[in-house]
């Protein structure tokens, strides 16, 4: 944990969790992670995995354990893809199911014994209404639904016609099954919900054993409790489930009566959290893949750079309630930028490159210089850096006509080069356009690692690159993906509002050792920002390659205004 990082504080959850325990109500907790394969996670779960597996590692000496458990019930939208990259997200997040790994498919047959036990004692049955009869006929929140006129079938025909259905007899659409309950209900969800539906489709895990799945209100219940889950937590949307949820496992034979507890979901400003939406930025183009920096994907989070254990920290530091709201995605930016500056060695990488000739270079050519890789930790050692008689620095720390309180580099200016020599300007070239395109300054003799001479002022040190040796790098400046912070509540739908600087791709002049650094390399660009050798395309000595993870400061609230 970083030094900033909030101490674990007790929660609504956690205080159920830790009195019933105390009251022997149970002897151990067991949560899970119950993800459905059908796309990427997102910064969203981590706080669920966080809160889920955080309690199992706190609850360790009494035995607690959380399972890993995908719910996938739908296989027109699962894929094994998605199934690997779940595994690696919650792995690289640094937590560990063990021997619990579970499927729901691996439950189709209990599945279908619970359906054939409601059945049997008159509390489901077949429906042939379309899906849309079906919806219509529910009703809505000021009028109650109207029962299907198959609710009344005899349970005799309802089990030959379920069978039926699991021997793959009937078309996709003919029919459902239905749990009869309360078409008057006050909460939609009771109001005969549908059970299961045909599917023809190829199923990752079980293939085509069955062409009937069931609903994820169904199975969930069923799942937790043959897994004997103490504490099923959800995020507030299931909260009108919970009443469904308890019936099933009121209904059901099953081993164990999990809770249910809801807590409100993460929502990020200039971020959006639905799957759905994720998926349709990827398969329309706006991104390179579930994998793009600019996403709130785990896996694109962590090939930005950002790193695991600030993500954890950022899901302690923001808590839980019972109530929605959003978080400012300066936050997370915050707790990652924190870590990253207690944690990353510096380099430097010149992004704007304008050369600066060292007119008197022969007077002490050392060759290179030794500068400290961490400012504030000595036991992270030296480097040393290779210069020569020209080199690369910022454009921005040259000006012609330098204001009073400009220390950089110009006409009357002295300013010292990073770990280097003071240099004194000499002069400079400009294009016909007025670019300028040379700097000529002399270095002074001796003022390696000591204070400037007498008479001279230099009140700066700038970054640079050797011109000799320096490397060119593509470096990926990512912003983020939305312009405003609500991009779900756009008029014109939140594509309409796609940030078109949210990536801009540079050459810079990088010192060797960057060029070198292996793939997924964390670093500070001194002066610049925290950056990170992109884990795909990044080729040492090859083709270096470098992702933005974070600006030193937070310049996104200077350009909106905020």
């Amino acid at each position: 944990m970083s030094e900033s990082a909030p101490a674990p504080k007790p929660d609504f959850i956690r205080e159920i969790i830790a009195d019933d325990l105390a009251t022997g109500k149970h002897a151990t907790t067991i949560t899970r992670f119950p993800p459905e394969p059908n796309g990427y996670l997102h910064i969203g779960h981590a706080k669920s995995i966080c809160l889920n597996f955080g309690i199992a590692r706190e609850n360790a000496t009494t035995g607690a354990k959380c399972h890993l458990r995908f719910d996938d019930t739908n296989p027109e939208k699962e894929e094994a893809e998605y199934v690997d990259s779940i595994k690696a997200d919650v792995q690289w997040l640094g937590f560990d199911w063990g021997n619990d790994l579970y499927f729901a498919s691996d439950y189709f047959q209990f599945f279908h014994d619970c359906a054939v036990h409601l059945i049997q004692h008159g509390l489901a049955y077949i429906d042939h209404d379309s899906a849309e009869e079906i919806r219509v006929k529910r009703g809505n929140l000021t009028t109650p639904g109207s029962p299907s006129p198959y609710r009344e079938r005899p349970m005799e025909e309802n089990l030959a016609l379920f069978a039926r259905m699991r021997a793959g007899e009937f078309k996709e659409g003919a029919c459902v099954l239905r749990a009869k309950i309360d078409m008057a209900s006050s909460n939609m969800n009771l109001r005969d919900p549908v059970l299961y539906r045909i599917m023809h489709s190829h199923h990752h895990n079980t293939g085509d054993a069955w062409c009937i799945y069931p609903m994820y209100d169904f199975a969930h219940p069923l799942e937790d409790t043959l897994e004997h889950i103490t504490h099923s937590l959800c995020t507030l949307e299931f909260e009108n489930h919970r009443p469904l949820y308890d019936w099933f496992i009121e209904h059901c034979p099953v081993p164990s009566k999990p809770r249910q507890i809801e807590f409100a979901r993460l929502n990020l400003t200039y971020t959006v959290m639905s799957k759905r939406k994720l998926l349709q930025l990827v398969q329309q183009g706006h991104v390179s893949g579930w994998d793009d920096p600019r996403l709130p994907t785990i896996s694109g989070l962590r090939r930005r750079g950002y790193p695991a254990q600030a993500i954890r920290d950022f899901c302690k530091r923001i808590g839980l309630t019972k109530f929605n709201s959003t978080t400012d995605v300066a936050l997370l930016e915050f707790e990652v930028r924190d870590f990253l500056n207690q944690n990353s060695p510096r380099r430097m990488a010149v992004l704007n490159p304008v050369m600066v000739v060292l007119d008197n270079w022969h007077a002490e050519p050392l060759g290179r210089v030794v500068i400290a890789n961490h400012p504030q930790n000595a036991a992270a050692g030296d480097r040393e850096v290779p210069i020569s008689g020209a080199v690369w620095i910022e454009r921005e720390d040259f000006m012609e006509d330098p204001p009073k309180k400009f220390y950089r580099l110009g006409p009357g200016r002295h300013v010292r080069l990073r770990g280097g020599h003071i240099l004194r300007y000499t002069s400079h070239d400009k294009d016909a356009a007025g670019n300028i395109t040379l700097i000529r300054a002399d270095i002074l003799p001796g003022t390696v690692g000591v204070d400037a001479p007498a008479g001279i002022e230099c009140r700066a040190a700038i970054h640079w690159v050797d011109a000799a040796t320096g490397v060119d790098a593509e470096v990926r400046l990512y912003d983020r993906l939305f312009s405003v912070e609500d991009p779900d509540a756009a008029d014109g739908g939140f594509t309409s509002v796609l940030n078109p600087a949210s990536l801009t791709v540079i050459t810079a002049k990088v010192e060797p050792a960057l060029a070198a650094a292996e793939p997924g390399c964390a670093c500070q660009f001194e002066r610049v920002g925290y950056f990170v050798s992109d884990s795909i395309d990044h080729q040492p000595g090859v083709r270096p390659v470098f992702n933005r993870t974070v600006a030193l400061k937070d310049s996104w609230g200077k350009q909106t205004g905020r």
